[in-house]
């Protein structure tokens, strides 16, 4: 489930759950407690040596926000490479900016919906 994560890892998460954005709280409120298809997500997720925004155990399905900051070329790198790690274990990355989850929520429900029916339809 954690794909080894260290301890480390783990308390990194504990502390980013402590420190929500405002894009991640809006998109928790509408994931959690099985909103979506019934699908249980968690909240900063360690896996491995990364720790996801929100994650589907069950589907495999990470879900990453990210900030304006993701806009610069040696950041969006890293988020290219480690998005290639995460596929690598078989997880599927889903990715919104902040502004998406701010300004228009539905969208993103409905691109989540969407990969979660798809993810299943694979089973």
């Amino acid at each position: 489930m954690h794909l080894n994560a260290s301890g480390l890892i783990f308390r990194y998460a504990s502390e980013l759950r402590k420190k929500e954005t405002p894009a991640e709280k809006i998109l928790w409120e509408k994931i959690k407690d099985r909103q979506i298809e019934g699908e249980k997500f968690r909240k900063q997720h360690p896996s491995k040596k990364f720790v996801l925004d929100f994650y589907c155990y069950r589907l495999r399905l990470g879900i990453e926000l990210d900030g304006n900051h993701h806009l610069l070329p040696e950041i969006k790198l890293y988020d290219d490479d480690r998005t290639e790690i995460l596929e690598s274990y078989e997880i599927y990355i889903l990715r919104f900016t902040n502004k998406e989850v701010m300004e228009n929520i539905d969208y993103v429900i409905g691109r989540i919906r969407e990969c979660i029916l798809e993810l299943k339809s694979r089973e």
